[in-house]
């Protein structure tokens, strides 16, 4: 009975140790998830300024509105200013001006040039209109710098403060979603900062994974568990095959960088070249996990198959793939979200490079998701700090839905043998 007793208090103490370790476990991911959502959720949020625009002409150097390239070239940026100063009169000095016209972001010419260029006829009338903010102005706006601190420690003046100031007491700044993160491209600027290049580039260097990979790894999987003779070299292969996927991630953007840009030639920080690279990373899972979904098809259906005349690849292509498929495309999407947060290949071939323009295809030079993240982390502004947790956020939320389609993919059409 004593020995009895021993045994069952062990096990009780193994089983608070279980439930100790996952509850220190999920704790963590609380408290990183709570970490990253805290710094993250304003980005979504972009301050703006309300100003009255005088599209004077003469500002503007258009003398022929119907011009489209006049209306691309015109000297947008010295309307905002000049609204800055219509509104702040006192303002004087060379050096106050300049100071007044950063509250209002250098892109803010462009927002202007949008709607000049949208309808021409407002040239020469007086238009209200939202501009983004400076991005220390967001920070002020948004609470991430401390008005109590002395001026010589804080990056906004008192000077600015006061601007700010009177112009929310007139209802001009406003905290708006933050489009701009989602239709831009990389900037130096991070209230222009956006991550639609990155998640771009992602989605072409993930088809391009897809579109290789899976009917490489099925083949393989398939010919593997089917057809090849069991000898040493499939054995090695095997081996091999297993090792490659514990392989650290910057080995294969190693092997990318040597065999397709500097041997093969393929443009750099291109897509096709990430996905190239990231399709050697992924074959193994995929393979691996295609092969355990056929191994699953019970042996009575390859019997059966081959007892009512069938051939083999009959009976492969038309009993045992389709019933072993849910497990292959599981296997698949657990793949391609390991390739969506791979940071370290893409480096290496050039995707850390700074692209402002969308990318247009596969070919066309991009960065990824992971790689932006990597690049505004490394930023010294603070708005950047809010657009790296929030840029975390999205691609959290991407892996999130591509694992949860992989867990109701298979429980929708898992059979139970």
């Amino acid at each position: 009975m004593a020995r009895l007793a021993r045994r069952r208090r062990a096990e009780r103490r193994f089983r608070a140790y279980g439930v100790l370790a996952l509850a220190v476990g999920i704790g963590a991911l609380l408290v990183l998830f709570t970490s990253i959502a805290t710094k993250g959720y304003s980005a979504f949020l972009q301050t703006g300024i309300m100003l009255d625009v005088v599209l004077d002409p003469a500002v503007l150097d258009i003398t022929d509105p119907t011009d489209a390239g006049q209306l691309a070239r015109a000297n947008y940026q010295a309307a905002v200013r000049r609204a800055l100063q219509d509104r702040f009169p006192d303002v004087s000095g060379r050096r106050d001006r300049r100071a007044l016209a950063g509250i209002v972001s250098s892109g803010a010419g462009f927002e202007l040039r949008k709607l000049v260029e949208d309808d021409p006829t407002i040239i020469g009338t007086t238009v209200r209109t939202w501009l983004p903010a400076d991005d220390d102005i967001d920070m002020l706006v948004k609470g991430h710098i401390d008005r109590t601190v002395p001026e010589g420690e804080r990056r906004v003046d008192d000077r600015t403060i006061a601007w700010v100031d009177a112009l929310a007491a007139d209802g001009r700044v406003e905290r708006r979603f933050n489009r701009t993160l989602f239709s831009a491209g990389d900037s130096r600027e991070p209230e222009l900062a956006g991550i639609a290049g990155a998640v771009l580039g992602s989605l072409y260097t993930l088809l391009v994974t897809l579109a290789l990979s899976f009917p490489m790894g099925v083949a393989a999987a398939v010919y593997l568990e089917e057809f090849a003779p069991r000898n040493r070299w499939t054995d090695l292969i095997e081996v091999n095959i297993n090792n490659l996927a514990a392989v650290p991630s910057i080995v294969f953007g190693l092997l990318g960088l040597a065999v397709f840009i500097n041997f093969f030639g393929l443009p750099r920080s291109a897509p096709v070249v990430g996905g190239l690279v990231l399709t050697l990373m992924t074959l193994p899972t995929i393979i691996i996990a295609s092969r355990a979904a056929l191994k699953s098809v019970p042996p009575s259906i390859r019997e059966a198959a081959l007892g009512m005349g069938a051939s083999k690849m009959q009976m492969m292509m038309h009993h045992v793939l389709p019933l072993a498929m849910p497990g292959m495309l599981t296997g698949t999407i657990i793949g391609m979200a390991q390739a969506l947060g791979e940071t370290a290949p893409l480096l290496m071939i050039g995707m850390v490079a700074f692209i402002v323009d969308l990318p247009d295809g596969p070919l066309s030079p991009a960065t990824a998701l992971p790689v932006q993240i990597f690049l505004w982390a490394d930023s010294p502004e603070r708005a950047f700090v809010e657009r790296t947790s929030a840029a975390i956020l999205v691609l959290l939320a991407f892996l999130i839905l591509m694992n949860a389609a992989a867990v109701a993919l298979r429980r929708r059409v898992e059979r139970r043998w």
